[in-house]
């Protein structure tokens, strides 16, 4: 099935789910033109299709309950319930239970892709190399269990200083959240009574925005509560969600769960208190240091290394909720030192193929 084809039949299935806003379908699309990295943040749906038939080697191996769309601007920091500082998986939208090798090929095919558009400057058998040990490092062995969360207050100092960069002007953050305009048309019920819920304060009188983000959920439904709070601004997103597009792509019908708080709370981390998913929506806090990270707002020096280690790590992180450790270490060993680098030269080859089809099918 050629891109264009399997685009139309999983926005079409998506559309039987939720409401899709037309014109931001249509942005997605023309963003999916513009380059490589972004069209593989855009369509997950696709991956999730065709990495089996790619990939089949790297497809076979323990499954635990995976991130499904993870890449390089999948990672962000937000607040825990002490309030300090945390850095991690930022999305889960399309969690599934998969290969735990899905999430690492797809993290290092965005690392390829990333590196090829020089958003990031290391060799590209060097980024896996850190995210398989990174990966490898979490997971711990016999005699020590795995897994650590990322405190950025105590530890992790070249972690926080790449992480920090983009707080400097918080001012601006907000500015550009005041300045989208108030929705006009009704929004959906349950949509206001989770933002409402999870205000600080019960009866705060909220302005309701439509704000536009994201690539792989761009077109979906995304409201944004802002309020005065005690001198300040608080911010409250919903976010519409269907099940993972891997249901899509194994031709499932019907309807399916949504693993999104499974996910979260069962990985290794320090939760953020304002991340729940109410029925369809999952909602959250919105702030200047409760966001994704781009790699265009990390500072020019950073320790590229280290942060790829520390994706790597993260990923373990969020697959011991779920996996056994022993499995997976032995099918890692299995696999030899570059299958990672191997595997994702592989993927980026097939979406680079998929780019291309979709830019001549788009007159581009």
């Amino acid at each position: 099935m050629k891109i264009g084809k399997a685009t139309a039949a999983y926005e079409r299935w998506l559309g039987r789910r939720l409401t899709l806003i037309k014109r931001d379908i249509e942005l997605k699309h023309q963003h999916m033109k513009e380059a490589l990295f972004p069209f593989l943040r855009a369509t997950y749906y696709r991956w999730a299709q065709a990495w089996p038939e790619v990939s089949p080697g790297t497809a076979a191996a323990p499954a635990v309950l995976a991130v499904g769309d993870l890449h390089v601007e999948n990672f962000g920091t937000w607040r825990d319930i002490e309030g300090r500082l945390i850095w991690g998986i930022n999305d889960f939208d399309e969690a599934w239970r998969l290969p735990y090798t899905n999430d690492l090929v797809r993290l290092a095919t965005s690392a390829h892709l990333a590196i090829a558009e020089q958003h990031l400057s290391l060799q590209a058998q060097e980024a896996c190399d850190a995210i398989a040990e990174g990966y490898a490092e979490a997971l711990g062995n016999a005699g020590r269990p795995g897994g650590r969360a990322f405190v950025l207050a105590e530890h992790h100092s070249v972690l926080r200083k790449m992480a920090v960069e983009r707080l400097h002007n918080p001012e601006s953050y907000w500015e550009k959240l005041k300045s989208l305009p108030t929705l006009e048309e009704k929004i959906p019920a349950g949509a206001r009574r989770a933002m409402e819920r999870m205000m600080p304060e019960r009866g705060l009188e909220m302005r309701i925005v439509h704000r536009i983000a994201g690539l792989g959920s761009l077109g979906r439904q995304r409201f944004l509560a802002l309020a005065e709070w005690r001198g300040g601004t608080v911010a409250r997103e919903a976010k519409a969600l269907a099940p993972s597009a891997c249901v899509w792509a194994a031709k499932g019908g019907g309807s399916a769960k949504i693993l999104y708080q499974e996910i979260v709370d069962r990985a290794v981390r320090a939760p953020d208190p304002f991340v729940r998913l109410k029925k369809r929506w999952i909602v959250r806090r919105l702030a200047p240091d409760c966001s994704r990270i781009e790699l265009a707002a990390l500072p020019k020096e950073r320790d590229e290394i280290r942060l790829l280690h520390a994706m790597g790590f993260e990923t373990a992180n969020v697959h011991l909720g779920s996996g056994e450790p022993r499995a997976i270490r032995a099918d890692l060993k299995k696999r030899g030192r570059r299958w990672l680098h191997r595997a994702a030269q592989e993927m980026a080859e097939a979406v680079e193929r998929d780019w291309k089809d979709w830019r001549k099918a788009s007159g581009a």
